[in-house]
């Protein structure tokens, strides 16, 4: 097969590059491992839910028109959302297609499939921000009888037994520790650095505000340390139907136990942290500043009297456990650390130390590739159901005028 590009991925990213590939009349093609929307369908726990309000649902020419906008769709009705994306424009998707090798050619590259070769002038890789989960290596100083999990293979709290032990305390980590708690588990969780917000503030959603502000809209040459922003924390929310909020607080009011951060594990001792009360103090100094700001944009713009009256949060207090814990207190542990990227289709060379695939605004170094859906890739709303898309129409223009050179170096003889 030829075509002038191939999409990896058919999730809200690879389906908005394609929307605005056809928009444009560039030939291309989709390839998805699964199905559309697969990690929403096979790698999510059966309670999830967006942690966006259903009305930032907006992807290029589609938006979600249901009856519950303030909602938190399930993630099986993300699934069936970016289902009816696809239909919408006839998305030119090959289901159940896994991509085995990215190799550059004097043309383009040729990309390996397990439905056969194509040979494509340009790549698009929209996998996604979550590739494979980080399991830090101190998992190994666990007893063999240990069970491990990440995020992604865990699904209800009815297939855990025994006592459970959470690392991780942002959204992944906070909602699973919550959810096991209250149906009954034993369950510690191991804090580190997070970002404490409320559900909704002043009577709007917390994205409501964070649109506002201008902060899902800021843009990664606007910050000064770009790493360090696309490491930032999730955010410790839950898309509950009744808008509840998830901190540290709400969590032991739930019957978890809180720790500091997983320090190392040394014969039968898990080790703990000593500064989670350093690590609360930041992220309520953090929060309560944003909350500042809120009120500041209330006040400017004339809300104050539309809006409910301001109520912080109140300050996070916890009964901190000791700092050591046997290793046969935990059963389980559920790793939620995090992501790391994951290309092991793409040539070693093109990738950086650690894996990831360097890249500014969604182009990279090599010629003809493009990225799409990372966190912060562009802007802060970069790998959201609502900030995707600005960044695939921007990237579509990028596609274009390479294209236009690379027939126009053909023409010439030339790459």
């Amino acid at each position: 097969m030829r075509t002038d590009v191939t999409i990896i991925g058919a999730g809200q990213a690879g389906l908005a590059m394609s929307h605005c590939l056809t928009e444009d009349g560039i030939d291309h093609v989709v390839v998805e491992r699964g199905s559309t929307a697969n990690a929403w369908r096979t790698e999510r726990w059966d309670s999830l839910r967006l942690l966006t309000p259903n009305w930032m649902s907006r992807l290029p020419g589609f938006q979600y028109q249901g009856s519950d906008p303030e909602g938190y769709m399930t993630a099986s009705e993300v699934g069936d959302y970016l289902d009816r994306y696809r239909a919408s424009f006839d998305a030119p998707v090959h289901d159940e297609t896994s991509v085995d090798q990215v190799t550059p050619t004097d043309n383009g590259f040729e990309v390996e499939t397990s439905g056969g070769r194509i040979d494509s002038r340009s790549v698009v890789i929209a996998t996604g921000a979550c590739g494979s989960p980080h399991i830090p290596a101190v998992a190994a100083d666990f007893p063999t009888q240990t069970r491990h999990l990440s995020p992604i293979h865990y699904r209800n709290p009815d297939e855990i037994e025994g006592p459970v032990l959470v690392v991780g305390a942002s959204a992944s980590g906070a909602q699973i520790a919550d959810e096991l708690a209250r149906a009954g588990h034993n369950v510690t969780v191991a804090v580190s650095n997070h970002v404490r917000l409320p559900r909704r503030y002043r009577g709007m959603d917390i994205h409501w505000w964070l649109e506002k502000l201008g902060i899902l809209d800021e843009h990664i040459s606007d910050v000064d340390d770009p790493l360090k922003a696309r490491r930032t924390p999730s955010l410790q929310l839950v898309g509950s139907p009744e808008g509840r909020d998830l901190g540290l607080n709400e969590l032991q009011s739930s019957g978890v136990r809180v720790a500091g951060r997983l320090a190392g594990v040394a014969d039968t001792t898990v080790q703990f942290s000593g500064s989670l009360a350093n690590v609360i103090h930041s992220a309520d100094l953090k929060q309560n500043r944003l909350l500042d700001r809120c009120d500041e944009y209330a006040e400017a713009s004339g809300l104050t009297h539309e809006l409910v009256a301001a109520h912080r949060p109140a300050a996070t207090s916890v009964e901190a456990l000791p700092l050591t814990a046997h290793t046969g207190d935990f059963a389980t542990v559920i790793w939620a650390t995090g992501f790391r990227p994951s290309y092991p289709y793409l040539p070693e060379h093109f990738l950086d130390a650690k894996g990831g695939l360097p890249q500014n605004e969604g182009v990279t170094d090599q010629r003809g590739l493009f990225i799409l859906g990372t966190t912060f890739g562009t802007r802060r709303n970069s790998s959201f159901l609502d900030g995707v898309g600005r960044d695939a129409a921007a990237l579509a223009g990028s596609i274009r005028c390479d294209l236009e050179r690379q027939l126009s170096a053909s023409a010439f003889g030339g790459r």
